[in-house]
């Protein structure tokens, strides 16, 4: 019986933990110094929570911004609740993890993309993963261009 190492759910396993570790940390301590994310989700995923009005205006994604206030973050196995201000009224949502299309966290120019495609009919519907981009600042603080990293190349 032949099998194969499944790289591209792996790295999605893995990219979707980094970002539920990133979450509980900020959960407990809030966000330090410029950190702030920009998550793009996938408001008609199943399990996603949001008012009928924002699903109505974002029907297919939303981006939101987690810097200056948000409420009541929750980090879950499966996903996070949080409440944010949309036209200074709250709103509670709740992303699944598996509905994050991307996360960014522009003060250190670091990000996540996750992609889906259909290579062929039998991997129809899985995720291709992940893009990620960090950039690092050199001793003498000029920035580097981004490394990109994606997976799409070692697919049969």
């Amino acid at each position: 019986m032949s099998r194969d190492i499944d790289y591209g759910n792996l790295m999605h396993t893995a990219m979707r933990g980094l970002i539920k570790t990133v979450l509980k940390d900020v959960a407990q301590h809030g966000l330090p110094g410029a950190h702030h994310f920009f998550i793009t989700f996938d408001t008609s995923h199943p399990d996603a929570e949001l008012a009928d009005w924002l699903s109505d205006r974002y029907p297919g994604e939303m981006t939101v911004v987690m810097q200056h206030w948000f409420e009541n973050l929750d980090v879950g196995d499966e996903g996070f609740a949080i409440t944010l201000n949309f036209g200074d009224a709250p709103e509670p949502l709740y992303i699944p993890y598996d509905a994050i299309k991307t996360f960014v966290d522009p003060s250190v120019e670091f990000g996540l993309r996750f992609e889906t495609g259909e290579a062929d009919e039998e991997d129809e519907g899985k995720p291709i993963v992940v893009e990620a981009n960090m950039v690092e600042e050199a001793e003498d603080d000029t920035p580097q261009d981004a490394e990109v990293v994606s997976l799409d190349s070692f697919r049969k």
